[in-house]
């Protein structure tokens, strides 16, 4: 049997030894002081080493882990500026304005978070007070990720500096009088002050990544210099659980993204209980993000700890903090001095020897108060260690206590992520130990009253001679006035509406093409921003790539393998194109940053994301929220779209729901174009919609969904123009009537029975073959309608509803547009009759509805539309099936024609 303990053979082994002896020597050496001084002095010396190694420029790997110390030394520490007296009792103030905000909305039973801020207030104060430049300094200023349960502690600070009252605190969380807070930072609901959302958890760090790999994608292109920008992102350690949170941190040092910083606040509990209670949190992240690349500071112990340090002459006590985990850490927060020194001194003689030389109130402070995210100069030094650091993105693991400063009833609680409120003792127990000058005589009738120092304070005049200083307030979001975009040259889109005459051309295709002209165009070519996640060649996108190039900070270092073809791999420094590799939700980030540089830089981008239809509403529609929260816009391309387009790939790629996701979302304008020239008007109108002249009334701060398919097609000639309503105009609202059947050139004989046939996306094919089947084969009309969006018609009459209630006169568009067509209606889509049954309740004809719904399946595109019965025969057994009802045909049709086509 092998011996566990026995020294492994490892990759050393590998290599040849030119000195055997002298290796051995060095061995030998280690176990002398292993033997004499104990293995932690030998650990201690080989980490010494490896140290030295680094610094001299020695090539080694890194140690993944260091000591649960602080990174940067007491002595070390530089002296942080301005007037720590008065950046206190600023912190005083917030702390308490965000306790009483969220506890009086707690008689409404609105909720909030009180715990988290606490924690982290020295976090966020020092940053706001030093570090955080304003939209007024050099480039866009700053970019800040505000931890989403702090934003009480935002808004309190916004208080203090004027730019909130004590009415907007008192209604927080309450919106919808139009006067309220949002619960998190929501620029939708507050777009003077948020800038970004950050809840859902996971997506804030996601997005801060490519947030500044996209601030460096404008400067090496050329559109702005914004290398002065930094990004903040501030964290819970519980929330670098979820897989987003760490998904990009290779991206981030592969990039050498050294105008990114991380700050997480580690309080060591998420909202059950503790992060890792077996384990460390901290230990556990710095071995991530240094394995990932990062530059790690950790910031742990407060100045109360150095004395304890200075007594560690064995290094008994950092060993103890590196074994003891995290949830006994907090019990001992809880604890009182004779238990702390029983359970963590008294496990090492030496570290009892140590405990006799402390009093119980300076164990207490240790072990109660003193955390290095908890005062000013600890966190000062580590942001200014981040900011001077080059070469790679800083995380800082900053250690506090949840729920600081609230008093015993709330410190590192596992609770106390639920707790909203403090009692009126507990307030004036925190009054006091803020030393803040407010009288019991202020708490009427209970009511905890809102603190505030006077406009003319020193404490305002600081807060705001420091805000003028880095560049004005934060956090603040600002739309910067931009003329509109010009419209791009009407040649792009009208070679599309002669149709492609004998060739077959997908929708895919064609809006590729599209692009490929508007790409060119000298206004507003450069602004758009492609972003592809390595399906540009499933796209047809590779005739891209030589014109426009792939992003890439480090240009094109070597020679790549297809050199010598027309369409070769082509990266630059200044790439237009984002090609992400195999990442759905990093290109999305991509594309939320690009959508809104027109707030973040005052640059209009026009980024359009193409992605296998599947894999994008359905994997990263929380992204698409977070995209509307931010008043994004773009467009959003779902390629590969339908449930039986796609041959041979099967369940978990055909797509039968995406419209049915994206409908969820306000901001989300979702098209499903049949032919190339609806593509082409879709994307006119968006461009004139988002970066134009709006219309009245019209919310720029959309986005639009167009599903394109990838089966080659003949795509017809624009029709012309039908009634009283431009094509054009139909195809933006939803709907209009492709061709008659006498139009189709079928000759139906007169009074034939009439159906309407609404059909969307690559579904009107099929609807169209179904017309020539009903008129020539049962002597049935049917006319043909391309719903361009059943979601857009929906959204219409609802509001027509909403009009109605108000005692306006209004008809909704489907309504309109119907309105005496002949017969019953059957609607035709490759998605889930979900889809096309949005608008079912504003038809006034009988209405039905065919779709794809279920599971996907492997098979021919012809097998698949069989199984899902949307094929043309099913359609014409379905209108016959509608016509039968209503005493049109003769009952014995329909068994007929499914008899006949093998249904």
């Amino acid at each position: 049997m092998t011996d566990p303990n026995a020294i492994q053979p490892s990759a050393l082994d590998q290599l040849p030894d030119r000195d055997p002896e002298e290796t051995a020597e060095w061995q030998a050496s280690l176990d002398a002081v292993a033997k004499a001084a104990g293995p932690h002095r030998a650990a201690y010396l080989m980490r010494r080493t490896l140290e030295r190694a680094e610094g001299t420029g020695i090539a080694l790997p890194k140690l993944l882990e260091t000591d649960y110390v602080n990174t940067i030394p007491t002595p070390a520490e530089p002296s942080a500026p301005g007037d720590e007296a008065l950046e206190a009792r600023i912190t005083a103030w917030n702390r308490w304005n965000a306790a009483a905000m969220v506890t009086r909305g707690s008689k409404y039973g609105v909720g909030g978070h009180i715990a988290t801020f606490a924690s982290a207030a020295w976090l966020y104060e020092t940053g706001f007070n030093h570090f955080f430049k304003g939209k007024e300094a050099d480039g866009s200023g700053d970019q800040l990720y505000i931890q989403g349960h702090a934003s009480p502690g935002i808004y309190a600070r916004a208080f203090l500096d004027g730019r909130l009252n004590e009415q907007q605190l008192d209604n927080f969380r309450q919106e919808a009088g139009g006067n309220g807070l949002p619960s998190y930072p929501h620029p939708r609901r507050l777009p003077w002050l948020w800038e970004f959302p950050t809840v859902s958890m996971g997506l804030g760090p996601l997005s801060a990544i490519y947030q500044a790999r996209f601030n460096r994608y404008l400067t090496n292109r050329g559109i702005k210099d914004v290398s002065a920008s930094h990004v903040w992102a501030f964290l819970g350690d519980g929330e670098m659980d979820e897989p987003e949170s760490t998904a990009a941190l290779a991206l981030a040092s592969r990039e050498g993204l050294d105008n990114l910083t991380f700050v997480i606040n580690c309080n060591l509990q998420r909202l059950d209980g503790p992060v890792r209670a077996n384990f460390k949190i901290v230990q556990e992240l710095e071995a991530q993000f240094r394995g990932a690349g990062w530059n790690v500071v950790k910031t742990l112990w407060g100045t109360a700890w150095d004395e304890l340090f200075q007594l560690d002459t064995t290094g008994a006590l950092v060993r103890r903090l590196r074994e003891v985990p995290d949830a006994q850490v907090q019990t001992y927060q809880t604890r009182d001095a004779a238990y702390i020194r029983q359970d963590f001194f008294g496990k090492d003689p030496e570290l009892a020897e140590m405990a006799k030389l402390l009093s119980d109130d300076k164990i207490l402070e240790c072990f109660h108060l003193s955390r290095g995210g908890h005062e000013a100069r600890k966190v000062y030094a580590a942001y200014k260690a981040a900011v001077e650091f080059k070469g790679a993105p800083t995380v800082i693991l900053a250690q506090t206590v949840k729920g600081h400063t609230l008093g015993e009833g709330f410190a590192s609680k596992n609770a106390n992520h639920q707790m909203k409120k403090l009692t009126v003792d507990e307030f004036k127990t925190m009054r006091d130990l803020l030393e803040l000058p407010i009288s019991d005589a202020q708490f009427v009738d209970g009511v905890v009253p809102y603190g505030h120092p006077g406009a003319d304070s020193p404490e305002v005049r600081y807060l705001q001679e420091r805000r003028a200083a880095l560049g004005g307030p934060a956090p603040a979001r600002r739309v910067h006035p931009v003329a509109p975009l010009p419209a791009p040259a009407e040649k792009a889109f009208a070679s599309f509406d002669k149709g492609s005459g004998s060739q077959n051309v997908a929708t895919t295709m064609a809006f590729v093409r599209l692009i490929k002209d508007l790409v060119r165009d000298k206004e507003s070519g450069k602004r758009w921003v492609p972003i592809v996640p390595d399906e540009a060649r499933t796209f047809g996108m590779e005739s891209l790539f030589p014109s426009l190039g792939i992003y890439s900070p480090k240009g094109q270092t070597y020679e790549p393998v297809d050199r010598d073809q027309l369409m070769y791999y082509k990266e630059a420094q200044n790439g237009q194109i984002l090609n992400e590799g195999i990442t759905e939700a990093g290109s999305m980030a991509d594309f939320i940053a690009a959508s809104t540089a027109y707030s973040t830089h005052g640059e209009t981008m026009i980024p359009f994301y193409i992605f296998y239809s599947m894999f994008g509403w359905q994997r990263t529609a929380d992204q698409m929220w977070q995209l509307g929260d931010q008043l994004g816009r773009g467009f959003l391309v779902g390629a590969t779209a339908g449930r039986t387009t796609l041959t041979g790939e099967g369940l978990q790629h055909a797509d039968g729901h995406s419209p049915v996701i994206a409908a969820t979302n306000p901001a989300a304008l979702t098209y499903d174009p049949a032919f190339a020239y609806e593509v082409a008007a879709i994307v006119k109108d968006g461009l004139r919609r988002m970066y134009g002249e709006a219309a009245p009334g019209e919310d720029q701060n959309v986005f639009y969904y167009l599903t394109v398919y990838n089966e080659p097609l003949p795509q017809p000639a624009k029709p012309a123009v039908d009634g009283v309503d431009g094509v054009d105009e139909g195809i933006v609202k939803g709907l209009y009537r492709f061709n008659t059947a006498e139009s189709a050139g079928l000759s139906p004989v007169a009074n034939a029975p009439r159906i309407q046939l609404l059909g969307s996306g690559t579904a009107i094919h099929w609807t169209l073959k179904a017309q020539q089947l009903l008129t020539e084969e049962w002597g049935v009309a049917a006319d043909v309608w391309s719903a361009t969006s059943w979601t857009e018609l929906r959204r219409d009459a609802l509001e027509a509803d909403a009009a109605l209630l108000r005692g306006e006169e209004r008809m909704p568009y489907v309504r309109q547009a119907l309105q005496g067509a002949e017969g019953p209606v059957l609607a035709v889509s490759d998605y889930m009759r979900q889809v096309p049954d949005q608008i079912a309740q504003w038809v006034e004809q009988d209405y039905s509805s065919l779709g794809a719904d279920g599971f996907g399946l492997s098979d021919t595109r012809e097998a698949a539309r069989r199984h899902f019965g949307v094929d043309a025969e099913s359609i014409v057994v379905a209108a016959l099936a509608q016509l039968a009802k209503r005493g049109e045909v003769k009952a014995t049709a329909v068994k007929e024609a499914r008899e006949k086509y093998g249904l």
